[in-house]
């Protein structure tokens, strides 16, 4: 194996997190994996075939280059959605791979058209309403216009589905906002109705949407952070605890978490050195040794996605004990204090992310020690470390 690091993914845990998530989501809806950003960095080109073992066949992407990579790796009998990016030269190879995606503006309706016309095939596509966003979406006043063209050019496009997006549903601040959304959803969509446009799916929730705004699972749901075992906030995950605790009558198993998170990350340990008392380990003055103490050195740094901003502070389990972070993260490696581990040794493996023994270091903590968010550590972990299913 030529990597310092590798990511491995529980197929019993995302196994158990779709169970759960469906039993949530009830049997009747779509269940779209979310895959974008690398499939949340768990690897696009790894995570289609495990969820399709799961029985999901429908997958959402922000753009087209995602929708090629999971194109290559899906079943036939699986669909592709983009929400997001697609040029307008990308636009007919969409349409010529049954590919569908978002519109939200005229131009890209336009640009479907085309190539429905060139092709002599339907473009599957999604209306994308704003509903308060404010980032994609026709507004309310481009309905009109929106409607006018899609009735006379209705032998173009096969409607999906009519969709929008939430702002922020995982946190009890944008309540007001998010219940507006869910309102100004439902009006625009009488109005689209009333004109004779009939989408075969109507979907606005996300992941924080299924668990705090259930009203909002229709015919679809974007399942995005939740099936990797990880929720979309630690708000979130409180809730559903609680409500879990109440359902069962205070009980021990009542506070289970629900969810099971799927990655590992793991390394070995490359050397071991010993220092001195009243020595500087690493680049500059950013750790002093007072004893005589142990480190032992592991190939991992910043350009492996293992934030400099833990440096001094970052932990990893090694021999299933925690060992500190001593000195900077630099970028293709980093030192950790191993003094109180005595029989460590070269080739010792080494968890980032995961369980060791008894003791796990979590996402959360993980990401709570270098103040970014879950979904971005997870995004930054590169494609080319090795991923491997277990």
């Amino acid at each position: 194996m030529f990597s310092t690091s590798y990511i491995e993914i529980s197929k019993s845990a995302l196994e158990h997190n779709i169970r759960y998530l469906r039993e949530r989501i009830g049997e009747k809806a779509v269940f779209s994996s979310v895959i974008k950003g690398n499939a949340y960095g768990h690897g696009i080109e790894q995570f289609p075939p495990l969820v399709e073992k799961c029985g999901i066949s429908h997958f959402s992407v922000f753009d087209a280059d995602e929708a090629r990579r999971a194109e290559k790796c899906k079943s036939p009998d699986s669909h592709v959605m983009i929400m997001g990016s697609i040029d307008h030269e990308e636009v007919e190879w969409a349409v010529e791979h049954d590919v569908s995606f978002f519109v939200f503006q005229m131009d890209r309706l336009q640009a479907a058209a085309r190539a429905a016309e060139k092709l002599g095939k339907k473009a599957r596509i999604h209306i994308h309403l704003e509903t308060g966003f404010h980032r994609f979406g026709f507004e309310s006043e481009q309905l009109d216009e929106v409607v006018d063209f899609l009735l006379k050019n209705k032998k173009k496009f096969v409607i999906e589905g009519i969709c929008t997006h939430y702002a922020g549903a995982e946190s009890i601040s944008n309540h007001v906002r998010v219940k507006r959304q869910i309102v100004d959803f439902s009006e625009q969509l009488m109005r689209l109705k009333d004109k004779g446009l009939e989408p075969k799916l109507r979907h606005t929730a996300c992941s924080a949407a299924v668990f705090n705004y259930p009203e909002t699972i229709m015919d679809m749901v974007r399942v995005g952070i939740a099936q990797y075992g990880l929720w979309p906030s630690r708000e979130t995950r409180m809730r559903v605890l609680k409500n879990q605790l109440n359902g069962n009558g205070g009980g021990e198993k009542g506070i289970e978490d629900p969810l099971k998170r799927i990655i590992s990350w793991k390394s070995k340990v490359m050397n071991i050195k010993q220092v001195d008392a009243g020595e500087f380990v690493g680049y500059g003055t950013a750790y002093l040794t007072s004893r005589p103490e142990k480190f032992a050195g592991i190939p991992v740094g910043y350009a492996h996605g293992f934030s400099r901003s833990l440096s001094n502070i970052g932990q990893v389990l090694i021999k299933g004990r925690r060992a500190r972070v001593v000195g900077y993260v630099n970028m293709n490696a980093m030192m950790v204090d191993i003094t109180d581990i005595p029989d460590a040794k070269p080739g010792d493996e080494v968890v980032m992310i995961g369980k060791q023994g008894n003791d796990e270091v979590t996402l959360s903590s993980f990401s709570e020690m270098s103040n970014y968010l879950n979904y971005e550590l997870l995004t930054r972990l590169p494609e080319e470390i090795p991923r491997f299913i277990r």
